[in-house]
């Protein structure tokens, strides 16, 4: 192909996204409901959107950040084919007349701070196979759990991970990591979108991990900034830490085989789940020794480190005893900060392992590959 024809080529592709791959060429996208056809995603990482809506005069997709202008047949079919997409999991909606809704051929996933429509663009086999369920090994379970919160007065809900063996080894107790979602997500979050049972299962059954419980609370941000009004950003989502101090660790304590000392304790979090998990874990220490930040929402270098969180990070050689994991990580797409922030510290003398998720936006692969590369790090003591 020369220049010319290259250029006209790549322009075209460009305007009307994939020459692929026709819609019967597609595969249906794993995130469907039972028996939905669409959305279909091809060879080439296009997905195809499909929906009867007779009486609707414009229909627009909503993924990625792009809207695609959806086409009707004389049946009242709109459909449309995207660019390409980068793998991994994807929030989107369908704009019908100008309203933001869910595709009724989607399962339903809380995020965006709203109930929402999500595909997944599939990886290779073997580069998936970390987060992807593995019929030859054992399997844990998740719980979904209720307590009684005194400072809220109100029910709350956690969802729980127990390892394959916590049915059988009865006489043995596990350690814990609290594991916190973002803005606009919930606690069904790490368990839907982010494959974590699946990731926890492959890891333990290959002796990457030990064996643990893994706690995922409602982190009290579970909508946009700013959509209550005058709150600050210090505000947002710090309810949180004293109902995890005072109520959901002695909840998972009393009701779960769980140690109960600082050592076999970690929490970790996604963008601002990373954020809470350093508020709630630096101001007290006696009480975890792991940590993990995947893209996390963090402020501290603009006051400069020395007085970040009380001073935790002016003594390199008692802050380095006392955390045996300090894990930060985000994908190399996003410009979170996180590699900067990475590097003061170990400028300052605190030991911490910086991960990079190659290619990745801030996005569900980015934490799924952060969670893979934090677990083996923690309670190794």
């Amino acid at each position: 192909m020369n220049n010319a024809i290259r250029k006209i080529a790549i322009a075209a592709f460009l305007t009307f996204g994939c020459f692929s791959a026709s819609a019967a060429e597609a595969f249906t996208a794993s995130t469907n409901i039972p028996e939905a056809q669409y959305p279909k995603v091809d060879t080439d990482r296009c997905a195809h959107f499909r929906i009867h809506a007779p009486e609707a005069r414009d229909v627009k997709v909503d993924i990625c950040g792009t809207k695609y202008d959806m086409t009707r047949d004389a049946d009242g079919w709109w459909s449309a084919v995207t660019q390409p997409l980068v793998v991994g999991f994807h929030y989107y909606f369908l704009v019908v007349d100008g309203v933001s809704v869910i595709d009724p051929a989607s399962e339903a996933f809380y995020g965006c701070g709203r109930m929402s429509g999500g595909i997944e663009i599939p990886e290779d086999a073997e580069t998936a196979a970390y987060y992807t369920f593995n019929k030859d090994i054992p399997h844990g379970q998740v719980r979904e759990c209720r307590y009684y919160s005194d400072i809220e007065n109100a029910q709350r809900r956690c969802f729980v991970y127990t390892p394959a063996e916590y049915e059988t080894r009865t006489d043995r107790r596990y350690p814990v990591l609290y594991l916190q979602h973002g803005m606009g997500e919930d606690e069904r979050g790490w368990h839907q979108q982010g494959r974590m049972a699946d990731i926890l299962d492959n890891q333990i059954a290959a002796g990457k991990c030990v064996p643990m419980i893994v706690v995922m609370d409602y982190g009290n941000c579970g909508y946009i900034f700013g959509a209550r009004p005058g709150e600050t950003r210090a505000d947002f989502g710090a309810t949180f830490t004293p109902i995890m101090i005072n109520e959901l660790i002695p909840f998972i304590e009393k009701n779960f085989r769980a140690l109960t000392d600082r050592d076999n304790r970690a929490m970790a979090g996604l963008s601002w789940g990373g954020h809470e998990t350093f508020q709630t874990t630096l101001y007290n220490l006696d009480k975890f020794s792991h940590i993990g930040s995947f893209s996390g929402a963090l402020f501290f270098l603009a006051d400069g480190i020395d007085k970040a969180y009380d001073g935790v990070f002016t003594d390199a050689d008692n802050f380095n005893k006392r955390v045996h994991t300090f894990f930060l990580g985000m994908g190399t797409e996003e410009g979170f900060g996180s590699d900067r922030i990475s590097k003061a510290l170990t400028d300052a003398g605190i030991n911490n392992t910086y991960f990079a998720s190659q290619g990745t936006h801030h996005e569900w692969l980015t934490w799924r590959r952060c969670l893979n590369e934090f677990l083996p790090l923690i309670f190794k003591q």
